[in-house]
């Protein structure tokens, strides 16, 4: 197939466009910057213009707008620009085709949880622009006939985001956590990408995306990061979120505490299994 993937040049674009290239499909890369295999088309997600999708069998837009900036209204408007928005320019211009939209398990609705999360869970509440505007896109995607993939905490080699999150809980020689361990669902890049170039035979819908395994929160950040893990009580925790300069907010509380396991027997259902797990190795720790 002649795939077209938006936000190539980023963390999971650029594995996805790379996996498709080797999987046999002819890749078209959508965004600012070039990606990492294929064609390079300019389109800015949070322009003004349809993307240019001539002779593309499908779609996997994977372009958006991330991060847990301060709230307000400029960043309410940057994020629906990309997200919202962008999505909307983006299955205008698909008119029939395939079109695969990486969404979020941020769109759920906040924790905590007592049980593993279905794709019929409420999308409502979010504390954050990220999970508002990821939650309008989805509705655009679904609308036109979409698939829509919820992963959770995507990681792996290269990851601008989770990993440096994490580094900053470190004092010490020690990794501080709030409140109690508890379980919940990771997604490996590689899964995620193996899932986005699946999901093109997929029936229509919403599928969460995730390892086949739950981890234990404080063994999986032990093994990452190489240090031991310490507890500082929840209320500390969210005291120190509402500090000027922070730099734990309560989503990313929310992230470390709500417990979040997804249930992916519906993307299991269709054949597809992840193939990735968590190791320290991944990042280049050596677990002590």
């Amino acid at each position: 197939m002649r795939v077209a993937i938006t936000g190539a040049s980023g963390f999971c674009g650029g594995v996805v466009a790379r996996l498709a290239r080797e999987s046999g499909h002819e890749v078209i890369c959508l965004g600012r910057r070039p990606g990492p295999a294929g064609k390079h088309i300019y389109w800015d997600a949070a322009g003004r213009t349809a993307p240019d999708l001539s002779g593309c069998d499908a779609v996997v837009h994977l372009a958006a707008a991330v991060g847990d900036p301060r709230p307000g209204e400029r960043t309410e408007r940057a994020f629906r620009e990309v997200n919202v928005d962008g999505t909307r320019r983006l299955t205008d211009a698909a008119a029939g085709r395939r079109v695969i939209l990486v969404s979020s398990a941020s769109v759920y609705r906040p924790g905590p949880y007592r049980a593993p999360l279905t794709e019929d869970h409420p999308a409502d509440r979010q504390r954050t622009a990220y999970g508002r505007t990821k939650s309008g896109g989805e509705r655009i995607a679904l609308a036109a006939g979409a698939v829509v993939l919820r992963p959770r905490a995507v990681y792996g080699a290269g990851d601008p985001h989770l990993m440096p999150r994490l580094r900053r809980i470190v004092r010490g020689g020690r990794a501080w956590l709030p409140g109690p361990d508890v379980p919940l669902s990771l997604t490996a890049v590689e899964n995620l990408a193996s899932a986005c170039l699946a999901a093109l035979d997929w029936p229509a819908g919403a599928y969460n995306i995730a390892d086949d395994v739950v981890y234990r929160r404080d063994e999986a950040v032990r093994s990452v990061l190489g240090v031991p893990v310490r507890h500082v009580p929840v209320a500390v925790a969210r005291a120190a979120a509402m500090l000027p300069g922070r730099t734990l907010t309560r989503y990313s509380l929310d992230q470390v505490t709500d417990g979040m396991v997804l249930d992916i027997g519906k993307a299991l259902a269709t054949g597809w299994r992840p193939v990735v797990r968590l190791t320290a190795s991944l990042f280049g720790v050596t677990a002590s």
